[in-house]
């Protein structure tokens, strides 16, 4: 089976890679030739996934609840191929850039059997049967991310690190705990016997060891008021580094929670706490990134919003609500690493990622200028892209459950208000951004003396910012392949629903999944 090859090979890949030690081209290419592997096995098991049904595999021949069991559904498989694009494009990003720096902010050494290690814990979380396995696949790809995120060893990268491992453990402690007291009210951590076994308790355990689950998975997942933590953390390490951790590992907790509430906890019900969750979320998240003049800062509370319209999706709890989610989840992985490619570009190109010390970057580079403003403009909302049509197909689905259930009417009116207004902040947002650093002249720029011989920019407290004028191919190339697969989210929307519509009608049957994992029956 095809399953366990996206795990495998990247742990094989890492330990290969970790054996190889300074050879740096064969590092590179057993890294990206693990991912493309991946790539493919995983858009393979899609295309078999949704013609003949989910896949199940039983490692070591042992049966569930006894042995680890491995499950792609369309969800699944969905998150495997777009979580296997990112990592290998940004993989691309990472090499180029390396070798233009001689490998300073990411050794080699270091880095590709990290990378691997990170990638083999995303992709063992999304394909987890269990929540003990998924426990390990979270803690797999944080070990990882731990030693990505400090790479370098600057003082800055070491005290953002010291906050996500704390943060990080507090959310394992919390998982941890409610596998622990799941484990003793049930007798199982199988994700489909769960389903049942759960629905037998008394209403007010359920709802603890519901709640316990919903904050460890909150944590990771950035959702307010446990998203303190990301905007410290992540615009400190390298760009490809912060790409990853912006695109992916947020949208792991959200598949968690999705996991969590249409198959584990069917009986108990937080709609009314996820759709305040989820509206607050957003709201918060996008007021912080209103204040901020780093496009780092600002894409990392952006990010934290937008988790906010997936929260919101998943509260709604219908087939429109979740087929909205999964395709607003894929949208929002690919435009928000995106984003955080093009800062890195814009970084190494101007010096600097402040709009206090850029200006004048659209005459210098038009291409900047485009990679930046197409994705901008996406997660803005703007018609047609992706971000509009799948923040459309939130609100209808709001809509739909607000004349479903009029006792809740007016929550879901205020979060899909809160909505509306988070997509035309971060538009104003993301554009002043550009027009401060792409289109204002550098003569605008007050307090700066331009050296545009040598590309100096002398700040006013007497930092020095060096620019650098040529970025490395590889770097716009990965970036480029980016934007394009964001428009192709929009020119291939209508399959890319089909999909996802799919994906949600499998989500709302639990049965299904119980039976797909206990063919016969559960003992």
């Amino acid at each position: 089976m095809l399953v366990p090859l996206v795990v495998l090979l990247p742990l094989l890949g890492a330990a290969t890679a970790l054996i190889l030690g300074r050879r740096r081209r064969a590092q590179m290419t057993v890294s990206l030739g693990v991912l493309a592997a991946v790539t493919v096995i995983a858009a393979v098991l899609l295309v078999s996934v949704d013609a003949n049904g989910p896949a199940v595999v039983y490692i070591g021949g042992w049966d569930a609840p006894w042995g680890i069991t491995l499950v792609v559904d369309r969800l699944s498989a969905i998150m495997l191929v777009i979580s296997a694009i990112m990592l290998l494009v940004v993989l691309v990003y990472s090499v180029g850039q390396g070798i233009a720096d001689q490998h300073r902010e990411t050794p080699v050494s270091i880095f590709h059997p990290s990378y691997l290690i990170l990638s083999a814990g995303v992709f063992n979380a999304f394909i987890a049967g269990d929540l003990f396995n998924l426990y390990v696949g979270f803690e797999i790809l944080l070990s990882a991310s731990y030693v990505l995120l400090t790479l370098g060893g600057t003082g800055e990268r070491i005290r953002a690190g010291v906050t996500y491992i704390i943060v990080s453990l507090v959310s394992s402690l919390f998982f941890l705990s409610a596998i622990a007291l799941i484990y003793g009210a049930t007798g199982t951590v199988n994700i489909g016997q769960l389903s049942v076994r759960l629905a037998e308790l008394p209403g007010d355990v359920q709802l603890m060891l519901h709640l316990l689950l919903l904050i460890a998975f909150g944590i990771k997942a950035a959702v307010f008021p446990l998203s303190f933590w990301l905007p410290d953390s992540y615009p400190t390490a390298p760009a490809p580094v912060t790409a990853v951790f912006a695109g992916l590992l947020t949208k792991v907790g959200v598949y968690a929670i999705i996991r969590t509430e249409t198959v584990i906890f069917t009986e108990s019900d937080v709609t009314v706490l996820l759709m305040v969750i989820g509206g607050l979320t957003m709201l918060i998240g996008i007021l912080g990134a209103l204040t901020q003049a780093d496009i780092k800062r600002l894409l990392s509370f952006t990010l934290v919003s937008h988790i906010g319209y997936m929260i919101f999706g998943i509260a709604l709890g219908s087939q429109l609500g979740y087929t909205a989610t999964i395709y607003y989840v894929v949208h929002h992985i690919t435009v928000q690493t995106t984003l955080f490619l093009t800062t890195g570009l814009i970084e190494r190109f101007g010096g600097a990622t402040s709009i206090n010390r850029l200006a004048g970057l659209l005459k210098a580079s038009p291409l900047l200028g485009v990679l930046f403003f197409i994705p901008a403009l996406n997660l803005g909302g703007i018609p047609p892209f992706s971000g509009f049509l799948g923040k459309t197909g939130l609100f209808l689905a709001g809509g739909e459950e607000a004349a479903a259930d009029p006792a809740n009417a007016w929550l879901v009116w205020i979060v899909i208000a809160a909505g509306a207004v988070t997509s035309l902040i971060t538009l104003y947002a993301l554009t002043r951004f550009w027009n401060m650093a792409f289109w204002r002249g550098r003569r605008e720029l007050e307090g700066y003396e331009s050296v545009l011989l040598g590309s100096v920019l002398e700040a006013p407290e007497g930092a020095t910012v060096t620019a650098t004028r040529t970025t490395p191919v590889l770097m716009v190339v990965a970036t480029s392949a980016l934007v394009m697969l964001t428009v192709c989210l929009t020119v291939f929307a209508g399959p890319l629903f089909e999909l996802t519509g799919r994906a949600a009608a499998d989500l709302l049957d639990a049965g299904a999944y119980v039976s797909l994992v206990f063919p016969g029956g559960i003992r």
